[in-house]
């Protein structure tokens, strides 16, 4: 049954792969996909976390069956782990590898988002301490200081609801004059966004990857 599903899943293949693992509790689902195809051509599961050997074996495994059809593998494409590198020139020596794109803007998002959070308790430590109750009129440091610790939770809040705006895609005029608002006082993090527009353009087939690149 496996050969049969083989012959099927390699008839059209393309020489290039895909290979991912889906953890599903104490489970990891280790795969391999033609990339040009769509067809899985193998899978395994394994009951604990997968090391360089797992996967090891398991491209071993998929170099056997394309060997036994005289099939040979041109590029294969990863999520970025460190899972794979050593295992893929243990087993195919120096073919291609690339890290696929969507793994790519997954983590500089979730990059940029954690440094959002991380300046947010900044700022959360930097409000003053205030006393208890509304300062008089004739404390004119207090007021000064209960005015600060509003703009400044202000700044924060504005910052979570609309962390979205420093990793959205493409942004209207609206939500970019509103970025520039809530980045107010904080040149980094205008600095973040300029990465992420960077990062976008290398995927956008309107611009050149090495335009892209150079800025």
């Amino acid at each position: 049954m496996d050969g049969a599903f083989l012959d099927w899943a390699l008839a059209t293949f393309s020489g290039y792969v895909a290979a991912d693992e889906l953890y599903e509790g104490p489970y990891c689902v280790l795969s391999v996909v033609d990339n040009r195809q769509y067809k899985r051509i193998l899978s395994t599961v394994l009951d604990h976390d997968p090391n360089h050997d797992d996967i090891t074996a398991f491209l071993g495994r998929l170099k056997t069956a394309l060997e036994e059809r005289d099939l040979t593998l041109q590029g294969i494409t990863t999520d970025g782990s460190a899972l794979y590198p050593e295992p893929i020139r243990t087993v195919f020596g120096a073919v291609a590898h690339q890290i696929c794109p969507f793994h790519v803007l997954k983590e500089l998002t979730q990059g940029v988002l954690r440094a959002v959070a991380q300046e947010r308790k900044r700022l959360t430590k930097s409000k003053p301490t205030l006393k208890r109750g509304r300062p008089s009129s004739k404390e004119k440091a207090a007021r000064r200081l209960a005015r600060k610790s509003k703009q400044i939770q202000e700044k924060i809040s504005d910052l979570f609801q609309h962390r979205f705006l420093l990793v959205k895609r493409r942004l209207k005029p609206s939500e970019r004059k509103q970025c520039l608002h809530i980045t107010r006082g904080l040149p980094q993090l205008r600095k973040l966004r300029e990465i992420m527009e960077h990062i976008y353009a290398l995927f956008d087939r309107r611009c050149r990857t090495q335009t892209a690149l150079g800025k």
